[in-house]
């Protein structure tokens, strides 16, 4: 039994309300000018995967909210594999889960999954780019809540009293490196701090950070930054309270698949039966399936044809997404030959 899972859920960085999706069809190639933001534009220089794609059909957004491919793109793809096989049940294939989670974009996705009834040897997510893709690796993932406490009194007569926690956390993210370990200066393997909200007033302000790396024990080290940089101003505003909390997210995958050798291989043979040779690759992020295989159950992740998620420049190709659904066709065949 193996299981097929996505998520239903968008990201809440860009609004998902009201999309109003464009169809290109027969695209021919140059830059995508969204007609509800004209100066959204999908260039074909940030988005190299365009100038394969001439001739088929793509799908953007209005250019004023997500499109929603992330994931809507596999949950797509996975519920015409599943029609595709229900009706021709000439096909001879293993047994095949379905599963849904909400929450995914905030790392809750798999809080209430009971892994004994999925009753699954392994899983893949379909939450992965473009074609071809074999996710293997994703990040492994902390997330930090600085808080700062300060003294809030009418400015008027705030000297000498006042506190004012705006400041304070405001020079805790200034001493963040910003010229490496961060997203806008890493690739690759690199990891990062990243800040990504913050809220608060003078009596207190509070930021959330991430903590990226694909050597979990790095995730300590840049923990350990985060309290010598609170430890430095607590000693400069020493009325303040600056309170440090880490919680874990997920972790890399990538030694949690060994459990089940034959997840890789099978996907791999189920591409090529399609006629595609993958690349093994690696997510800097994370999805649902990285929480599942820390939590026992080995799930590599597969390309469904989104591109640019979290924005409003997000687009994907029918192509490929049916490609997605081929693979996973190819794949329930796969399994079906264990005996």
């Amino acid at each position: 039994m193996i299981a097929w899972l996505a998520h239903v859920d968008t990201s809440p960085e860009t609004s998902g309300r009201d999309v109003n999706p464009q169809v290109h069809e027969d695209y021919q190639g140059g830059d995508i000018v969204l007609p509800g933001a004209p100066s959204q534009v999908i260039r074909v220089a940030d988005n190299p995967a365009l100038k394969g794609l001439r001739g088929k059909t793509i799908i953007t957004t209005d250019g004023k909210t997500l499109l929603g491919a992330d994931d809507k793109a596999g949950v797509a793809a996975i519920m015409t594999a599943a029609e595709y096989l229900m009706t021709h049940s000439e096909i001879p294939h293993g047994p095949v889960r379905i599963c849904f989670t909400c929450d995914e974009e905030v790392g809750r996705g798999v809080d209430h999954l009971n892994l004994s009834e999925l009753g699954a040897v392994c899983g893949y997510t379909l939450d992965g780019e473009g074609a071809g893709m074999i996710d293997c690796e994703t990040f492994s993932a902390d997330q930090a809540v600085v808080t700062v406490t300060g003294i809030n009194i009418h400015p008027s007569i705030g000297k000498g009293k006042m506190v004012n926690a705006v400041r304070i956390l405001s020079e805790f993210i200034a001493r963040l490196p910003s010229d490496r370990l961060s997203p806008e200066t890493t690739d690759d393997r690199d990891g990062f701090l990243h800040p990504y909200h913050i809220e608060g007033g003078v009596a207190e302000a509070s930021v959330r950070i991430l903590l990226r790396d694909f050597e979990t024990p790095k995730l300590a080290k840049y923990a350990k930054l985060l309290d010598s940089i609170a430890d430095d101003l607590r000693t400069t505003y020493p009325r303040a309270t600056i309170d440090v909390r880490v919680k874990a997210q997920y972790r890399n995958m990538r030694d949690g698949l060994a459990k089940e050798p034959r997840a890789l291989p099978k996907a791999v043979a189920a591409m090529r039966a399609c006629g595609i040779e993958p690349t093994l690759s690696i997510i800097r992020g994370g999805t649902d399936g990285s929480r599942l295989t820390e939590l026992g159950l080995p799930t590599p992740n597969l390309s469904t044809g989104e591109h640019n998620p979290h924005s409003p420049l997000e687009w994907t190709c029918l192509e490929e997404m049916q490609q997605a659904a081929d693979v996973l066709v190819a794949l329930a065949k796969e399994w079906g030959t264990e005996s």
